[in-house]
Order: structure tokens, then sequence, then C-alpha cells
């Protein structure tokens, strides 16, 4: 049971780690797919 406990609190914590450091690259789905002609609301 703590295998599985501590293996859910992993997965969080990558998932939040994944989208700060996608965040801070500057990786987005906007900032990748937005060009000159689209306009962001």
């Amino acid at each position: 049971m703590k295998a599985m406990l501590f293996a859910f609190v992993a997965i969080a914590v990558i998932a939040v780690a994944a989208d700060f450091a996608l965040d801070y690259t500057g990786y987005s789905i906007m900032e990748r797919t937005a060009g000159a002609n689209v306009r962001l609301d």
C-alpha cells in the first residue's frame, strides 16, 4: 500500500514539475500555434 501511495505522489510531483518546466521554457500550445495572423483573446 505504501508503494502505491508513493507512486501516486511521485506522479503528481512529476506532472507539476513538468508543467512548470514547459511553461518556463516557453513551450505552451498558444505560443507554438500562434502566428502573426492569429489573434488570441
